[in-house]
């Protein structure tokens, strides 16, 4: 009876399913990894952010290039504070705000975008406190530069003079007149009376929007997987039932009146 699985249709069929069962395995299984990798750099962030507030400061040229073992780390350094940009739209324990950002003109001919503060409200140059004339030593969280609509960075461009939407070097090369760090340093004490804007966790270690995206493209390769064998078991037992069907002589509506119009012609036309 189960001779028709050696046909060639039958053949492709189950050389599909042998295929296609291990691949939404693996799928599957590597979409999990992603996000237990996930979950892992989140509990390493969030552990280097508790220990990286209690060690000691280390040189900014020291922690460079900023990557996830750096990011978060306190990092100090030595330079006059020069031009200062608001950016706008920026949540703080609920509430809406911006940061105050001041470029750290330092010895290396470079500028070191530093996060002076968060202010509530409406962006104000008014409300911004100017910076600390002279020499001045900052010591704060390093962060690596923001990509725009990234982790609630915004996108939006046409930003009135004096603000920029994003802390990055690529943002600022057009505004300000210094070659700049690609990183920026949120101070561990806010300046002049403002809130202390606390490290952000690195890209691609937070538990955010991708990273349960990875668990439900998991739940939905080894679905496929259960359909691939549910649909063979499906296809097996029609082709089964049409057998013993054709066995006792039964057969679907109008072949069998084909038949009696043949046996009835003269000719057997």
């Amino acid at each position: 009876m189960y001779r028709f699985l050696l046909t060639s249709r039958w053949w492709g069929i189950n050389a599909f399913v042998l295929l296609a069962i291990p691949f939404c395995i693996f799928m599957g299984s590597w979409q999990l990894s992603r996000f237990e990798g996930r979950v892992q750099d989140h509990r390493s962030a969030t552990e280097q952010a508790e220990n990286g507030a209690k060690e000691a400061a280390r040189p900014l040229a020291e922690l460079l290039p900023v990557d996830k073992a750096t990011s978060g780390r306190r990092a100090t350094v030595t330079g006059r504070y020069g031009d200062q940009l608001l950016v706008p739209d920026r949540e703080l324990d609920g509430k809406q705000g911006f940061y105050v950002l001041t470029l750290l003109r330092t010895d290396s001919g470079k500028a070191l975008p530093v996060v002076r503060g968060w202010l509530p409200g409406n962006v104000d140059a008014k409300k911004a406190p100017a910076p600390p004339s002279g020499e001045v030593t900052v010591t704060g969280a390093l962060q690596a530069s923001e990509t725009p609509g990234d982790n609630g960075v915004s996108a939006q461009g046409g930003l009135p003079r004096g603000q920029t939407a994003a802390i990055s070097a690529a943002s600022l090369v057009n505004l300000v007149p210094y070659r700049l760090y690609d990183a920026w340093v949120t101070l561990d004490k806010g300046d002049s009376g403002m809130t202390a804007v606390p490290a952000a966790a690195p890209d691609g270690t937070g538990l955010d929007l991708k990273a349960f995206q990875n668990l439900g493209y998991t739940g939905e390769w080894f679905v496929f997987a259960g359909f691939v064998v549910f649909m063979w078991f499906r296809l097996l037992r029609r082709e089964l039932e049409f057998l013993r069907d054709a066995e006792l002589g039964l057969t679907p509506d109008g072949e069998g009146e084909g038949e009696e119009s043949v046996a009835a012609s003269p000719s057997g036309v």
